[in-house]
């Protein structure tokens, strides 16, 4: 059972996270955390060590809320290729999502934190790394049922369709404008279908 300390670290996480993800790591400030949450500076610090611990498991819970939904939508398919198609069908109606609604936390994160927050960098190239391994392992499986083509190439399948994503949805938050993202997407559609045996 959580203790009241887990419950309110919990709190904390949750409530700060669309901000870290809205303005970075530099961009919030224990201002910011104070009026999302309504507590003190005391609080949220009785709870967290400083406010890189507290950005570093906002991104953490920001990643598992997207994870956790591509995750329950796959489990409702039972071919890899449908599978698969959740990933062009997701973030082509990233806006209506409320926890891609601000853009992709690992995108996000990582251009932020490339070069002033090597923590938060790490944590971004982990969840990076969990995706495309996420997916490698879809296409392998395809292709051992023999649903998938033999000779795809699975590591340029996975490089292309993470940059494809991430790209487009960098293109539509700072242009405001949706038709590249749904031209992109179109095409990860065809992608994923031709993979089809």
């Amino acid at each position: 059972m959580a203790t009241k300390a887990d419950r309110t670290r919990q709190y904390i996480v949750e409530q700060t996270a669309s901000v870290f993800n809205v303005k970075g790591f530099a961009g919030t400030s224990l201002t910011d955390m104070m009026e999302v949450t309504g507590l003190t500076k005391g609080s949220i610090y009785g709870n967290f060590r400083n406010k890189d611990e507290v950005a570093v498991a906002a991104f953490e819970h920001n990643f598992q809320q997207v994870s956790n939904y591509i995750r329950g939508k796959m489990e409702e398919r039972e071919l890899i290729i449908d599978k698969l198609l959740v990933y062009p069908e997701t973030y082509r109606n990233f806006s209506k999502l409320s926890f891609l609604s601000n853009g992709c936390p690992i995108a996000n994160t990582s251009t932020e934190a490339d070069d002033t927050h090597p923590k938060l960098k790490e944590k971004a190239n982990d969840a990076l790394g969990y995706w495309r391994n996420s997916v490698e392992k879809l296409l392998k499986a395809g292709i051992k049922n023999e649903e998938i083509k033999p000779d795809v190439n699975v590591l340029e399948f996975t490089s292309i369709l993470t940059s494809l994503i991430q790209g487009a949805m960098l293109h539509a938050k700072s242009s405001g404008k949706m038709n590249y993202l749904n031209a992109s997407m179109n095409f990860l559609e065809s992608m994923i279908r031709e993979l089809k045996k």
